[in-house]
């Protein structure tokens, strides 16, 4: 087994002729065959990323959503809940982190493959802001971002459809 790495970066920006990063990220999450892990402080998709996000649950990846309990925007905050159901109805598992505002932007997909970087889960950071991302092809680093992750999940609640209708 090999530790080697591969290290891909995918800047964003609004002067872009196309979209690399999003792109990359819904290709990306039509690779997931087994879990997929997020890790947003946005969550604002817009309807190709829910789809695909969606659709990777139906088709029996195991996908966890992350994102802040309380965010420093409310209008955020509330927006991203505004997109929970049908995510919950689709068997996706979403989770509000307690222990502050997550700020953590990452993606781990069947513990080989992950993505860190500045974009949030939210149009402003797909299509309007400078960003920089790194996707990483090394499972060794996608465990190290998953413990992570796990530690994130052990300060939160799941969301449930009961949660939402109170």
């Amino acid at each position: 087994a090999s530790s080697a790495s591969v290290l891909q970066t995918i800047p964003s920006s609004p002067d872009q002729s196309h979209y690399v990063f999003y792109d990359t990220l819904i290709c990306a999450l039509h690779q997931a065959e087994r879990e997929l892990v997020l890790t947003t402080p946005y969550f604002v998709p817009d309807h190709p990323l829910q789809a695909t996000l969606i659709a990777c649950s139906r088709r029996g990846v195991a996908v966890t959503l992350i994102v802040p309990a309380r965010n420093d925007s409310w209008f955020v905050g509330t927006m991203s809940r505004a997109y929970y159901a049908p995510l919950i109805d689709a068997g996706v598992n979403i989770h509000e982190y307690h222990g502050g505002l997550l700020h953590a932007k990452t993606m781990v997909i069947d513990s080989e493959v992950a993505l860190i970087g500045s974009a949030n889960m939210d149009r402003r950071s797909l299509e309007l802001n400078f960003e920089n991302n790194i996707l990483l092809y090394s499972a060794a680093t996608a465990t190290l971002i998953r413990e992570r992750q796990n530690s994130y999940l052990a300060q939160a609640s799941a969301v449930s459809s009961a949660d939402l209708q109170q």
